[in-house]
């Protein structure tokens, strides 16, 4: 096969970013139980297996120094420092995903989207909006993950990464789950332009500021 066969044969990069919360590993998930031409790269990660969570599956976990291990060795496409604890996506998955020609959606703080998108300037991104601060909380505390410490914790971060909005290509508000779905597929699909920041600016004005009061 041709580098030229290979190159057109190769998958879309998503990058998906979010504040804690909002949805987007739902969403993720709903979209690829809808599609068999998305991949999924599993990160690394040295925070705590949770109950629900599979090793391999959810997240490779791993201990601090190894993770150290394989950032000295130049293996994380990105990696980053997210609650205290490290996060990074392999290169080499990342890219046996794409040369398969699926695409690859990577759930990733903004620290990391930014590194991809640094890295590989073809990467596309999508920032998922709640719709308010009092329905984040909501979510945070009824998933019953965090204690009320944490979630003070997590709603303080949340200002950090809603303020990296305007860093994304396209923005999607999860107030109705199906509605965001919808939209999610079709930037995937390559059919999103209506949800391109450019487009969304005017109309998610009002919630931005409410989500960012200055």
């Amino acid at each position: 096969m041709s580098e030229q066969t290979r190159k057109e044969n190769r998958g879309q990069l998503f990058v998906i970013s979010a504040p804690s919360g909002a949805g987007k590993t739902s969403l993720v998930r709903a979209l690829m139980e809808r599609s068999n031409t998305i991949g999924v790269a599993i990160s690394h990660t040295t925070r705590a297996k949770r109950p629900e969570e599979t090793d391999g599956i959810n997240y490779h976990f791993v201990p601090e120094e190894e993770f150290n291990a394989l950032v000295d060795r130049g293996e994380f496409l990105e990696s980053a420092t997210v609650f205290e604890h490290l996060y990074g996506t392999s290169t080499s998955a990342v890219n046996l995903i794409l040369h398969q020609g699926k695409h690859l959606i990577l759930e990733i703080d903004w620290q990391g989207a930014a590194q991809v998108r640094q890295k590989l300037p073809g990467t596309q991104s999508i920032f998922i909006f709640p719709p308010s601060l009092s329905a984040l909380r909501d979510r945070l505390e009824n998933r019953a993950q965090d204690d009320v410490e944490t979630v003070d914790k997590r709603m303080s971060a949340a200002f950090e990464e809603l303020s990296h909005w305007h860093e994304f290509d396209y923005l999607i508000v999860n107030d109705q789950f199906d509605t965001a779905l919808e939209q999610l597929q079709a930037v995937v699909a390559g059919e999103g332009a209506d949800y391109h920041r450019n487009r969304q600016l005017k109309a998610l004005g009002h919630l931005i500021e409410n989500l960012l009061p200055q």
